[in-house]
């Protein structure tokens, strides 16, 4: 017994988190009945993730500021500036695709009950007020944007508090980062039981019909992932960009894939750019405002979907209009997380660039719920993949000019 549990602490997480997949898999096909009993260990892990990531982040900001020396740089302006360019260039590359394939959809009449935002506006004013939240309330509902504020705000406060209170900040930052490290080992069991309720709730007959759909979107995924993001970190480094890439689309990618949460996979990716030896600085700050405005396959999601809402109704689009539909996805995404409903909410806006009724762009919605399946795990695996390839690459070459 000691032996078996030694090797499951010890062990490679990713081959542990194969090892669950198979087996969900497994499961799902050879007993329905039993695969949707064991879905609790999946809520229970996806509960226990979501349930730490709030204080983990709001601790370890506080006390990185806090501890901060004087000419410490935390790198992220640069950060910054590459989430935005990735976003952009997810929402860019969807369009090219999306005119290359053009898709067209059989609209379905269950159109989606939540009300869409009105316009950007609305979104900016919505992640406004995230800023300005209570932070007991921020803390309870997972609003990155809040803890990072109070954390950044608290940390500068604790600039002149004595050393001895630093240190306390600091000491509950590790114990909280310990916890995290026993939650993320029960990965691999957690993994299993989402696979397995997954595969035995939805299977993917109901995907079959938007097959093409999804060959766009997840093909624009895998042209952000595979090519567009290794150029921008080889431009960044002048390095070779795949280790690093396919190192967080194994160990961040995958666990953001099967709990669809960026949330929930803030400390998976916190523990990997500890392992990766980034400066805490850098991403105990990055990495929560990454699972905010660094969204990259949400920009994807609304693209496609509103294209193929334009190219169903036979609507032409000329090349100055596609631009400004890349800039307004890319700009909605980064405010996704404002809104109830994340980025599937995000296309009525879109769609209004062309006149399109909202009533009609409803009903793309509800065909985006159908295929979310794989739609909102892919683009989840995207987002939170791409924070911490992002942070590695802004400090890696800062720490090259150094």
């Amino acid at each position: 017994m000691q032996s078996l549990l030694k090797r499951f602490t010890q062990g490679s997480l990713v081959l542990q988190i194969l090892v669950g997949i198979v087996a969900g898999i497994a499961l799902a096909s050879i007993n329905p009945a039993w695969a949707k009993s064991v879905a609790l260990l999946g809520d229970l892990f996806v509960s226990a993730l979501k349930a730490v990531a709030p204080v983990l982040v709001f601790i370890l900001v506080a006390s990185s500021i806090a501890n901060q020396k004087p000419g410490q740089h935390t790198h992220m302006k640069p950060i910054v500036g590459l989430y935005l360019l990735g976003t952009f260039a997810a929402a860019l590359t969807a369009v090219l695709l999306s005119f290359a394939f053009p898709t067209t959809l059989v609209l379905v009449t269950d159109q989606a009950t939540l009300a869409p935002p009105e316009g950007i506006g609305e979104i900016m004013h919505n992640l406004l007020f995230k800023v300005v939240d209570n932070p007991v309330n921020a803390l309870l509902t997972g609003n990155f944007i809040g803890i990072l504020a109070w954390g950044i705000a608290l940390g500068l406060a604790l600039h002149r508090a004595s050393d001895a209170t630093k240190q306390v900040f600091h000491d509950v930052s590790d114990s909280i980062t310990q916890i995290v490290k026993v939650v993320i080992r029960f990965a691999p069991l957690g993994i299993f039981g989402l696979v397995s309720n997954t595969l035995a709730t939805t299977g993917f007959g109901a995907l079959l019909g938007y097959s093409h759909l999804l060959a766009v979107l997840l093909g624009a995924m895998a042209i952000i992932a595979l090519v567009v993001n290794p150029l921008i970190v080889f431009v960044k480094t002048r390095e070779n960009p795949y280790p690093l890439v396919l190192r967080c689309l194994r160990e961040s990618g995958v666990t953001a894939f099967f709990t669809r949460s960026s949330a929930a996979n803030v400390p998976v990716n916190l523990d990997l750019c500890k392992r990766l030896d980034l400066h805490e600085d850098t991403y105990s700050v990055s990495i929560p405002l990454g699972a905010t405005i660094n969204m990259g396959g949400a920009a994807i999601t609304i693209t496609v979907l509103t294209l193929a809402a334009v190219h169903t109704l036979g609507i032409a689009v000329d090349i100055p209009t596609a631009l400004l539909l890349s800039i307004v996805a890319a700009v909605s995404a980064c405010g996704a997380s404002g809104v109830a409903g994340g980025s599937l909410l995000l296309i009525p806006l879109a769609c209004s660039l062309f006149g399109i009724d909202n009533a009609v762009a409803m009903q793309v919605v509800a065909v985006g719920y159908i295929i979310g399946v794989l739609q909102d795990s892919a683009e989840t695996a995207l987002n939170s993949s791409t924070d911490v390839i992002f942070t590695a690459a802004a400090d890696k070459a800062a720490s090259r000019q150094g």
